[in-house]
């Protein structure tokens, strides 16, 4: 917690997103935020040294800007630009072995109309030291969220970014933050990550455990499951998460917890959860080497179609 917030920054609007959504998460952690502006080198016979110049010069003046909008509006925040000459991932990879947290944009300049995830985010999520937040894009139809509120278009900055799913159109307040949570399972680093930011949010907390049947019982989607056996199975998984989240509601009291067990795929019941949520925090266990770390399943479906901001949070596998 006490390591920097960084944030990769390309001038896109989703990473100006970011970069607001880590302002605020910095201001609240009372953390400098470092703004990280990354791209490799240009081949020589590509461009001369003037248009290689030119070229860096272009991301030092963004990541500039930025950081000059971001301070302006969080007064007390402290906010430092970084431009590097290497491929984006690699030094946000780098920057991650002493942050506190990672935010970047689902996607950036790249990638083609309904890529939902980018390849710098995706690498960065399964590979990074520390946890990675990645901030998606508003969609159609939905409450305004950070991409709209950036503001990129109109001061070329980064605008003032707003939580995806805090309001409605009539403005009410709506959300929580909702934690994946394998009851069965390591969930230390999960769960403290999730409670230490609905505290913040002064939001409520949504753990939702979807469990499976028993390997030898039949198919709910098969064959009818006896209503019995069925309150059985519901309340032994109950009782676990109960178990699980015991420590975390001693250490954060004002925390208002809802557990949510449900008989669903893991997947489908975050994405689900996700429709509302101010923030959706799930585990990934890591490894010491980075070419052997790499996202679950779950954490994969649910970085790929989460309505809002998702954190993915390392811990070792047991």
């Amino acid at each position: 917690m006490s390591g920097p917030v960084v944030a990769g920054v390309d001038g896109s609007e989703r990473s100006l997103a970011a970069a607001g959504w880590a302002a605020r998460e910095a201001l609240d952690r009372a953390v400098p935020l470092l703004l990280l502006h990354a791209s490799p080198p240009l081949p020589p016979r590509v461009s001369p040294v003037p248009g290689a110049d030119a070229w860096e010069h272009v991301g030092e003046q963004m990541i500039r800007q930025t950081a000059t909008d971001l301070a302006g509006r969080h007064p007390g925040l402290e906010v430092t630009g970084e431009h590097v000459a290497a491929p984006a991932d690699e030094a946000l990879l780098t920057a991650a072995r002493t942050a506190g947290l990672m935010v970047v944009g689902t996607r950036g300049w790249g990638g083609f109309d309904g890529l939902a995830v980018g390849s710098v985010a995706l690498r960065v999520a399964t590979a990074a030291d520390c946890p990675v937040v990645t901030v998606p894009e508003r969609r159609a139809g939905e409450a305004p969220g950070v991409a709209e509120a950036t503001g990129a278009g109109e001061a070329g900055g980064a605008g003032e970014a707003g939580e995806v799913g805090v309001a409605d159109e009539t403005g009410e307040e709506a959300g929580e933050v909702v934690a994946a949570l394998d009851a069965h399972g390591r969930v230390a680093e999960t769960a403290d990550f999730a409670f230490r930011a609905a505290l913040a949010r002064e939001a409520r907390l949504r753990v939702v455990h979807a469990w499976a049947l028993p390997a030898a019982a039949p198919s709910a989607w098969m064959i009818g499951v006896l209503e019995e056996d069925r309150a059985m199975w519901e309340d032994q998984e109950g009782q676990a998460v109960s178990d699980a989240l015991r420590p975390w509601r001693t250490r954060y009291p004002q925390v208002d917890v809802l557990p949510d067990v449900v008989l669903l795929n893991p997947a489908q019941a975050l994405v689900r959860s996700s429709a509302r949520a101010l923030l959706l925090v799930v585990g990934r266990r890591t490894a010491e080497r980075v070419a052997e770390r790499h996202l679950g399943p779950v954490a994969h479906a649910v970085l790929h179609h989460a309505r809002c901001p998702v954190a993915v949070v390392p811990h070792p596998p047991r």
